[in-house]
């Protein structure tokens, strides 16, 4: 976080870098989606996660942040940690992504932050107070309508995508644990590494399915916009106090309806747009909350 309060002019410009980073990864996830059926899910991470070395590697020895032997001992096994949780963060959601309108993946893991704030309340020891814990519980309830569990219209599929949480909080949390000297770009540096090896290996295992250039096509954008989107990202905590700039993180919700209905079709029912109100609205009222210091 800044240490001098940001300017109108850069919260704003913050914010827009901040949108602009969430229709980045949106569009990377559509992207991939399209490919549902036509590639096999760890086959194109493999190739996407090829393609996304050679960009982030490439900032990286731009920028002279490519020497594991500069990390802390214990930065490295964090890094290693994180780079793990990160593939099991992104198994989980490719395959719910590959099985589920995009919208109700998007939803459910836009309430991973509030996880991330309940394993710090109850493991960490950290403070957190009554209303922050009653919007929790109102984003896990939102959760609840969009899995809808235990009726005709639930999708195993989006077990994937609460699998996809635990991990993503794994993530988060050795994230946190890193020093602050540690340069970012080398840590998603070995965490796309990572990526693309267990790609590697299970095409290695599976055998590689056929692919037509315009999947190679669409997987090579995928990784731009996965980079873009990491890139405008660390743009948006430079410019704006977080605490603005943050809660527009939620406008990802809106790109994904849009484009699951104009790419897909999907057209999401009143009780997943319920849910997917009451996880966004608990998550920014959390954050809010959380920026007053006072729980």
């Amino acid at each position: 976080m800044r240490a001098i309060p940001a300017t109108r002019d850069e919260n704003l410009r913050g914010a827009a870098l901040m949108m602009a980073a969430m229709v980045a990864f949106i569009l990377n996830d559509t992207l991939l989606k399209t490919l549902s059926g036509e590639v096999p899910v760890l086959q194109a991470v493999f190739v996407r996660g090829l393609f996304a070395v050679v960009l982030i590697g490439g900032l990286a020895a731009y920028r002279g942040e490519t020497r594991l032997r500069a990390l802390p001992p214990r930065d490295r096994w964090r890094g290693i940690l994180r780079a793990l949780a990160e593939v099991g963060a992104t198994i989980c959601f490719l395959t719910a992504l590959f099985a589920m309108p995009i919208a109700n993946v998007t939803a459910i893991m836009l309430a991973s932050p509030m996880v991330l704030t309940m394993i710090g309340a109850t493991l960490l020891g950290e403070s957190v107070g009554w209303r922050r814990w009653s919007a929790i519980f109102a984003g896990f309830a939102g959760v609840l309508l969009i899995v809808k569990p235990g009726t005709e219209a639930f999708n195993y599929a989006s077990l994937w995508a609460v699998g996809a949480i635990f991990f993503v909080c794994i993530r988060d949390l050795a994230t946190r644990r890193l020093s602050p000297s540690t340069p970012s770009v080398l840590i998603s540096l070995i965490t796309a590494v990572a990526i693309t090896i267990l790609g590697g290996l299970a095409v290695l295992i599976e055998g590689w399915a056929p692919m037509q250039a315009a999947h190679v096509g669409r997987l090579a954008l995928a990784a731009l916009f996965v980079f873009a989107g990491y890139t405008l990202s660390v743009m948006t905590m430079r410019v704006g106090d977080m605490g603005f700039v943050t809660p527009f993180r939620y406008t990802m919700l809106i790109w994904a309806l849009l484009l699951g209905w104009a790419v897909f079709g999907d057209t999401p029912g009143p009780l997943t747009l319920a849910g997917a109100g009451l996880v966004v609205c608990a998550g920014v009222y959390s954050f809010l909350r959380a920026g007053r210091a006072v729980g």
